[in-house]
């Protein structure tokens, strides 16, 4: 029996070792991989309201100085402010092949409830954050925010009129490889101002043989722009069928399969597009599934023209 006994301490020491719970409190450094472990994985697309934001965390908490280990002082404080007492629960996290996004819940007790993203590397070094939706909003709007697959960030809000009718805004915002989140979405029937679409390339370099803007009018349109590699381009669609009842909208990147032919796909993302040039025309059509990307009875199924582009005025040399 005693020849036992050193195994048995060995078992229990072994389970109690098992069963030890990870502190996240912040008091003691937190290992990155269970700082990461505490988020459950998203798949978009994926929704929350300001009316379930509470539901969504899991009971997992979060200290507030084991956020300060990855999330710097300052990006915090633009969310929550100055104040002392914050509870943290992790809402889940969204992996993509460059850069993880962290979904937050930051509650400051009896007075708000933040959700928000924070951007984090492969390293799991911090990049940029964003508020997207509060408890705090004193109107009659739901405000609600969903997330495709890309991800887009489309932060609505929406209320019945007195005519009955359905009034909203809605912004949609990417992560971009500048280190920040820029809009690509402004669209409310509400303030003719915020109908127009923004195009998040549009400032790129042109330079390469297919670059420009393809065009049917100013809300059915594609953009291309150069990258570093000479058969890989940027682009951006934007398109708004049946009397704007549909609309389509994807950025990403065309890899060149031939001299006029290219395609369109991403890893975790099943839709893929097919591009042909001709002329001075470009053609698109969808054969993988792009339905995050999209209405459910529209496709990326297109033909547009290129936009003659303008000539800059040059003053003739004098002979």
């Amino acid at each position: 029996m005693k020849k036992c006994l050193p195994w048995l301490l060995l078992l229990v020491i072994s389970w109690g070792c098992k069963d030890k719970k990870v502190d996240l409190s912040g008091e003691t450094p937190v290992k990155v991989s269970d700082f990461i472990a505490a988020f459950p994985k998203i798949n978009p697309p994926y929704s929350v309201a300001d009316s379930n934001i509470q539901k969504v965390a899991d009971t997992v908490t979060i200290g507030y100085k084991a956020l300060l280990q990855f999330f710097p002082d300052s990006s915090l404080k633009q969310i929550v402010g100055t104040a002392k007492k914050v509870v943290v629960h992790p809402v889940g996290i969204i992996e993509k092949e460059k850069e993880n996004y962290l979904l937050v819940n930051l509650v400051v007790p009896k007075k708000n409830i933040h959700l928000a993203v924070f951007v984090l590397d492969k390293k799991n070094k911090y990049l940029a954050s964003k508020e997207l939706l509060t408890q705090q909003n004193n109107d009659e709007y739901l405000h609600a925010v969903s997330v495709n697959r890309e991800p887009t960030f489309l932060v609505s809000k929406e209320k019945m009129g007195k005519d009955n009718s359905l009034k909203f805004s809605r912004t949609g915002w990417v992560y971009t490889s500048e280190g920040s989140f820029m809009v690509v979405v402004n669209d409310s029937n509400e303030d003719p101002a915020k109908t127009d679409v923004i195009n998040p390339i549009d400032t790129l370099p042109r330079k390469n043989k297919y670059s420009g803007d393809y065009v049917q009018d100013k809300k059915n349109y594609i953009s291309i722009r150069d990258t570093k590699k000479p058969n890989v381009y940027q682009f951006f669609i934007h398109f708004e069928k049946n009397n704007g009842s549909c609309t389509g909208e994807l950025k990403g990147e065309m890899t060149m399969q031939s001299a006029n032919t290219a395609i369109f796909k991403e890893n975790g993302d099943p839709c893929l597009i097919d591009f042909r040039f001709e002329g001075n025309e470009i053609t698109l059509k969808e054969t993988g599934s792009c339905g995050n990307h999209r209405g459910i009875k529209c496709y990326f199924d297109d033909t547009f023209i290129r936009k003659k582009e303008p000539r800059s005025s040059k003053k003739k040399k004098s002979t």
